[in-house]
């Protein structure tokens, strides 16, 4: 409990129901929006499980962004530091030699994307003798971005008695096959909408007739409105660099982020947004879900969500 942050002042509804049935080693689906705390349901439930004396990978967490993976780590270490718990976010885009070196040294979490995780298990710097729970945070996107068979492939090599812990906003078809593959006996947990912990948000919409009426819109609103800090979601990645050229054209200080982006960039960007001083980015869906940052005030789709 030492590694919880005092603005905890109560768990969320997630964390009320999901944590014990974890802890107790049950398979678990629960199914919540972003912004519940879905983060740290299972980075506690995984911190009561481990056995930090044995230096082995113990719980590993699959992610569909790289982004969304390093910040679970930044999490786990937070909620651990008073254990001395080792935690590493094994990614694409990162060193090989990097992953290897951490992982032969020996990680108690694993937190990473699909990919990189299968690549390190398959050259066996990842040992999976040891590892007692799986969690898929935001299923429906890992199966959205096409890590189906990473995820299966990954699936093989763990434990016969590895417990399945799924996360997800949606529970389409493909994310019930999957749990009736992986899963035994799972307890299932709802969050419904009016029980989510966001109050204070307000949505709303701006009719345009026009595509070419977005962007004058879209200046009209930075001028009027307050922004602290400030993201703008659009459907493309050739979307994000044409609004960000067009947008510093007209002498607005922004960034821009997506996934064509080496791995180093896109932390840089992701750096200097969470420390403030970038107030303005621009992004695709790569930064959608589960990304924290306290500071934003304003959330703007560009386009109509996909």
């Amino acid at each position: 409990m030492s590694g919880i942050n005092p603005d905890f002042e109560k768990p969320s509804a997630i964390q009320q129901r999901a944590i014990l049935p974890i802890i107790q080693g049950r398979d678990v689906i629960a199914q919540a929006q972003s912004g519940t705390g879905k983060t740290a349901t299972f980075s506690i439930s995984i911190l009561q499980s481990i056995d930090v004396t044995v230096r082995e990978t113990q719980a590993l967490v699959l992610s569909p962004t790289r982004e969304l993976a390093t910040q679970i780590q930044s999490v786990v270490l937070a909620l651990g530091d008073y254990m001395n718990v080792q935690c590493h976010a094994c990614i694409g885009g990162t060193s090989i030699g990097e992953d290897i070196r951490k992982l032969e040294y020996g990680q108690h979490v694993v937190s990473g994307t699909p990919g990189r995780v299968f690549d390190m298990i398959r050259r066996r710097s990842l040992r999976t003798r040891n590892i007692k729970m799986l969690i898929l945070d935001e299923a429906d996107e890992l199966l959205n971005k096409g890590f189906k068979d990473q995820i299966y492939d990954v699936y093989r090599y763990l434990p016969p008695a590895t417990q399945v812990v799924l996360l997800s906003a949606t529970l389409p078809y493909d994310v019930l096959e999957m749990t009736t593959k992986f899963m035994t006996d799972p307890i299932r947990i709802l969050v419904k909408r009016d029980e989510l912990t966001l109050e204070g948000i307000k949505q709303f919409f701006v009719a345009v007739e026009k595509e070419d009426w977005k962007f004058d819109t879209l200046c009209d609103l930075y001028d009027t409105l307050t922004i602290t800090q400030a993201v703008i979601f659009c459907n493309t990645r050739r979307k994000v660099d044409w609004l960000t050229e067009k947008m510093r054209a007209a002498n607005f200080t922004v960034s821009s982020m997506h996934g064509e982006m080496v791995q180093k960039e896109r932390d840089a960007i992701m750096a200097e947004f969470r420390s403030g001083t970038s107030r303005v980015l621009i992004t695709t869906d790569v930064w959608a879900r589960g990304i924290d940052v306290q500071q934003v005030s304003l959330v703007i789709n560009y386009d109509l969500p996909a």
